[in-house]
Parts: structure tokens; C-alpha cells; sequence
């Protein structure tokens, strides 16, 4: 069986080398680090994690906490983080809330982590004031993706200037009948997306000279299922919108479907526009707000790795950027119900 001191004698280094190379310990170059990984890889070389966590402090894992891991936007969150770390050797321990407060509860306001983790990741949450004192008593690094938490390392979009983009593009196609599907914005698991991006939209009709309208503004969950059925409602009136705005992909994937099956055409009765860029909205041919979902949990992992390996580590709040993707699914409004023109 293949020990570290096989490992050090075929790259003729010392055996506390290869250690601090493996474990992704400072003073080691990249070079160094990449090379004693080949070979410990070729070699076959695979360390004890309980003896490592004895000798050295660390279990080489790393926490995510993340609401709903089947959901697209998680799992691609959590893809992009897992590449990073597995290519320095750090595994991945998955808390799936599953949408429970209960467990909600379990992770953040007991010893769950305790001993377990290097390190937490949390998706799309923002830590109540009581949570972030027991993630602080840890003595863990924290990176938070999709929440600004101030003094913590944070990877985000600007939500609410993505809504601004989608809205905006529907307004300057001539549409003032929009009709807006999101979340609520109230909850156990506290979502910062669903308000921002209701934030957003509502700044950009007020922009418009255009009053609120809560009529206008349904519950879509952010599952395909729930924006159908948010769509259903908002197409079944006589005053129906012209144009609907999505907070996200799978919502929009949802109105497409309800327009559909109303024998509405899209974008010529109907225009659609979601948040995402999700693999599937090029095949709906869905106009969108991509955002660089897989960006952002490599990006936090990269802030996870340089919180555990580097010697003077400053948290940065980083805000990846967002583009507007024209595809077919918007258009300008030909005329609202009743034959007046929607302008």
C-alpha cells in the first residue's frame, strides 16, 4: 500500500513537503503543490482523513449550506464550488434544507459544524444576527453567495439592477402593461433575490411614469410549476398583461407553457423575459438576464481556499456582473385585449 513517504521519494522531497502540499498548506509553490498532487495520484496515495485531522487540526472539508439542492440554481452553485476544492483536495459536506426551518435550525443554531468543517459556505441566505454570532463562534471561515453580509466574504449579483435590466428592456420595446412573477419576499429561509429583484422592477416602472399595480404582481415560487400557475391567472383576465417579467428561468419556462396552452403566441400576444441564462432558455429560445451562476460558487470557493491557506486574509464582497440576452421570446407590443394599442 502506498504511504506519503512513497509520495516524497518518487518527487525527491521531504515527507513534510508533500504534507503541507497535499493539505494545501502555506509556504508550498504551486508548482510544488500540483506536482506532489499528480503523483500522489499516480501513485495511488490516498492520506487518512481522520489521521490528517488528527495531525493537522483540519478535516479537508468544507460545509455548504444550501435551501434547496434539486433546484438548478443551487446544483449549479454547488458544481462550480465542488471543482475548485476537489482540485485542492477538499471534500464537500452537503446540508440540504430542503425549504425546513427545523433544519434551518439544526445547522446554523447548533454544534452541527462543530469539528466537522475548515469552512462554511452558505447559498442565498442571509444569516440572522443570532446565526452569525454562532458561525463566528466557529472560528471558520464564512463565504456567503447571494447575500451581502458586511465584514463577511460575499459573492452576489446586483439583483435588483438585474430586475431593473429585464424591465427596462420590456419598457423600451413599447410594453406598460407588465406583469411581474416572483417570490415572497417574507420567509423561514429569508431570501435576499425575491425583494431586490421586486425592488427592481417596481423602480423601473416607476421610472417609466407608471403607477403600481399589485394586480400585476404574482407568486410564481421559482419553479417551473409555480410560475405556470402564476401565469394561468395574470392570462385568464380580460385586461391580461402584454409582457411578463420572470425573477427567474424556470419561472419563465412556466409562462411560456401557460401562454401556450391559451393559444397565445410569443412574443407576438405575449412577451416573456426571465433572470438566469439557464442550460435550457437558448432551447425556449428565452430572452434573459444571464447571470454567472457556476462563476459564483468558484468564486466562492477561491475565497474559502485563500481564508484557509493564506496569512493575511481581508473578506472581499464580490459582485459578479449580469448581461441582457435578446433572444425571441420579446417583442413589441402589437395591440393590449380590446384592440387599443399597448403604447
Amino acid at each position: 500500500m502506498t504511504d506519503i513517504k512513497d509520495v516524497a521519494r518518487e518527487v525527491e522531497m521531504s515527507t513534510a513537503t508533500v504534507s503541507r502540499a497535499l493539505r494545501g498548506l502555506p509556504g508550498v509553490s504551486e508548482e510544488t503543490r500540483v506536482r506532489v498532487m499528480e503523483t500522489a495520484r499516480r501513485l495511488g496515495y490516498v492520506a487518512s482523513p481522520g489521521a490528517a485531522a488528527l495531525a493537522s487540526g483540519k478535516t479537508r472539508t468544507v460545509a455548504v449550506v444550501v435551501p434547496w439542492v434539486t433546484r438548478w440554481f443551487f446544483a449549479a452553485v454547488v458544481e462550480g464550488a465542488e471543482e475548485v476544492l476537489r482540485e485542492r483536495g477538499y471534500d464537500l459536506l452537503l446540508y440540504n434544507l430542503a425549504g425546513d426551518e427545523g433544519a434551518r435550525h439544526r445547522v446554523f443554531e447548533t454544534s452541527l459544524l462543530t469539528k466537522r468543517v475548515d469552512a462554511v459556505l452558505v447559498l442565498s441566505l442571509k444569516p440572522s444576527p443570532d446565526e452569525i454570532a454562532r458561525l463566528d463562534k466557529l472560528g471558520r471561515p464564512v463565504t456567503v453567495v447571494g447575500a451581502d453580509v458586511p465584514g463577511w466574504a460575499t459573492v452576489r449579483i446586483d439583483d435588483e439592477a438585474a430586475a431593473r435590466t429585464a424591465t427596462r428592456h420590456l419598457l423600451e420595446l413599447g410594453h406598460r402593461r407588465i406583469a411581474y412573477i416572483g417570490g415572497a419576499v417574507d420567509g423561514v429561509l429569508d431570501f435576499t433575490a425575491p425583494a431586490a429583484r421586486l425592488t427592481g422592477f417596481r423602480a423601473a416602472m416607476a421610472e417609466a411614469g407608471l403607477a403600481p399595480d399589485d394586480t400585476l404582481e404574482a407568486d410564481g415560487l421559482f419553479t417551473v410549476t409555480g410560475g405556470m400557475r402564476a401565469a394561468e391567472e395574470l392570462l385568464s383576465r380580460s385586461d391580461r398583461p402584454t409582457a411578463v417579467f420572470a425573477a427567474s428561468d424556470e419561472m419563465a419556462f412556466g409562462v411560456l407553457r401557460a401562454a401556450r396552452l391559451r393559444g397565445l403566441r410569443v412574443p407576438e400576444d405575449l412577451s416573456v423575459i426571465g433572470i438566469d441564462d439557464h442550460e435550457m432558455s437558448a432551447i425556449f429560445d428565452l430572452t434573459t438576464v444571464a447571470q454567472p451562476v457556476r462563476e459564483q460558487g468558484r468564486v466562492a470557493a477561491q475565497q474559502v481556499l485563500a481564508a484557509l491557506t493564506a496569512q493575511h486574509w481581508v473578506p472581499e464582497q464580490v459582485v459578479l456582473p449580469t448581461r441582457l440576452v435578446i433572444r425571441r421570446t420579446t417583442a413589441p407590443p402589437r395591440s393590449a385585449p380590446g384592440g387599443s394599442t399597448d403604447r
